[in-house]
């Protein structure tokens, strides 16, 4: 009998919630506002990159690349992080098996707009701050390494992967990217 009761009572309220709720349209007649606001997104505000990280070349996880590419890549997983506004930081080294010429990158991947951005270029003599530094569309095949390491390692989908370490781990086993 009183559980029966409650189910009334809760059905009763369920039914009688819309009855008792103002209408939209008479807030807006009133000139009030329907604050819509909590569930609009905010503007986007990237953190600040901190200065490029060091980087070591024996650490390096070498990146899957196209055949007709002669230069290798790799990421030092040291240098990766995913900061609490999406973005995923890295060092990136392009090199020759043959050479000792280093070209490093310091760089950033937003997956939920599909774009990059080069903070800093490491040339042997140090590192080298872009100037007016800004986000591009990846897919501007100026950067085929950074859609290359996107897809393979640094996005799932429209958002990083969960952590640093999911992201090694796909970027170590190119095999089940390049199937």
């Amino acid at each position: 009998m009183r559980l029966a009761s409650l189910a009334l009572a809760l059905t009763a309220g369920l039914m009688a919630g819309p009855a008792l709720a103002e209408d939209p349209v008479r807030i807006i007649e009133r000139g009030g506002d329907l604050n819509h606001r909590g569930y609009e997104p905010e503007q986007w505000k990237e953190t600040e990159a901190p200065p490029p990280p060091a980087f070591d070349m024996k650490r390096l996880v070498p990146l899957a690349m196209p055949p007709y590419m002669s230069l290798k890549f790799g990421v030092d997983p040291q240098t990766m992080t995913v900061t609490p506004d999406g973005v995923v930081r890295y060092v990136v080294v392009a090199y020759r098996e043959a050479g000792n010429a280093t070209n490093a990158f310091y760089e950033a991947v937003r997956c939920s707009t599909d774009e990059y951005k080069t903070y800093a270029r490491y040339g042997g003599d140090g590192w080298s701050p872009v100037t007016n530094a800004e986000w591009k569309k990846i897919d501007d095949r100026n950067s085929i390494y950074t859609s290359e390491l996107a897809k393979q390692s640094l996005c799932r989908g429209r958002a990083p992967r969960a952590s640093v370490s999911d992201m090694i781990r796909e970027l170590k086993r190119p095999e089940d990217y390049l199937r």
